[in-house]
C-alpha cells in the first residue's frame, strides 16, 4: 500500500469547514420556507424533547429528529438542487487544506454530527474523493421516521467511528490528522497524532494552547469553492 494512503484526514463540518448557521439549521430554514414543515412537526419535536429531557437532556435536543417524521427523504436532494453555487459557505483555507491532503494521497473523511444526507451534499461540492461519516436517519418507504439509524455522530461516537474507519482502511491513526472547532470534537482529535483546533471556541482554544496543538483560524468564509483559488496550503500554512 502507498504509505500516503495509510494516512487519514478527518474534518468536522459545522464551524470547521462550513460557516454558520449549521447545515441542519439551513435545511430547517428551507423546509419552513417550502411549508414542508409546520406546527405539527414542531409540536412532535417539542413533545419528544419533554419526554427525553429528564432521562437524557442531550438526546432530547441533538438526538431528537422528530421534526422530520413523515417527511420525504428526497427533500434533502430538493434542498441540494435549490442551493446557489456559493452555498454552503465554506472557509477557503479549509477547502485548501482538504485539497492539500487529497493531493498527497491521504484519505479524507467528513466526520460530523449533521445529518448524513446534508454531509453528502457538502462532500459532492468538494474537489476530490471525500467520504462521509455523519448522523444517519431511519427511513421507511422513502420517508424519514424521525428516529436515528444508529448513534448521533458527536463526542465519543466520533472517536468510535474513526477507529472503525481506521480498521477498515488500514489507516495509521498516529500519522493521521483531525480538524475540529469544539470540545465535543475532543474525542476525535485525541484519536490521531496530528490534532488541529480550527476556529476554536474558548474552551478548546485553552486546551489546544496547553497541549501545544496546532491552531488555525479559517473564520472568513469565501463566496464559494470556485473562489478559493488553486494554491494548495499545508495544514501549517493554513493558519
Amino acid at each position: 500500500m502507498n504509505p500516503s494512503a495509510k494516512i487519514g484526514a478527518f474534518f468536522d463540518l459545522d464551524g470547521t469547514l462550513v460557516a454558520s448557521p449549521s447545515l441542519e439549521w439551513q435545511f430547517i430554514g428551507y423546509l419552513l420556507g417550502r411549508d414542508a414543515m409546520g406546527g405539527g412537526e414542531i409540536f412532535r419535536w417539542l413533545a419528544q424533547c419533554a419526554k427525553d429531557c429528564l432521562r437524557d437532556p442531550r438526546a432530547a435536543t441533538i438526538g431528537n429528529k422528530q421534526y422530520l417524521a413523515g417527511l420525504r427523504a428526497s427533500l434533502a436532494d430538493d434542498w441540494a438542487n435549490s442551493l446557489a453555487p456559493c452555498s454552503p459557505r465554506f472557509f477557503p483555507a479549509g477547502i485548501e487544506c482538504v485539497a492539500w491532503h487529497i493531493a498527497r494521497g491521504h484519505r479524507v473523511f467528513l466526520v460530523s454530527g449533521t445529518l448524513k444526507p446534508l454531509a453528502e451534499i457538502v462532500a459532492r461540492r468538494l474537489l476530490g474523493q471525500v467520504e462521509v461519516c455523519a448522523t444517519e436517519l431511519e427511513v421507511c418507504n422513502g420517508h424519514w421516521t424521525g428516529r436515528l439509524a444508529g448513534e448521533h455522530m458527536s463526542g465519543e461516537a466520533k472517536a468510535r467511528a474513526i477507529r472503525r474507519i481506521a480498521a477498515r482502511f488500514g489507516l495509521a491513526l498516529w500519522d493521521s490528522y483531525a480538524y475540529g472547532n469544539s470540545v465535543t470534537d475532543l474525542p476525535m482529535l485525541d484519536s490521531v497524532g496530528h490534532r488541529v483546533a480550527v476556529n476554536p471556541r474558548s474552551r478548546l482554544r485553552r486546551i489546544a494552547r496547553s497541549e501545544s496543538w496546532q491552531g488555525c483560524d479559517w473564520a472568513k468564509p469565501a463566496a464559494g469553492v470556485a473562489d478559493t483559488g488553486t494554491r494548495q496550503l499545508s495544514p501549517k500554512e493554513a493558519r
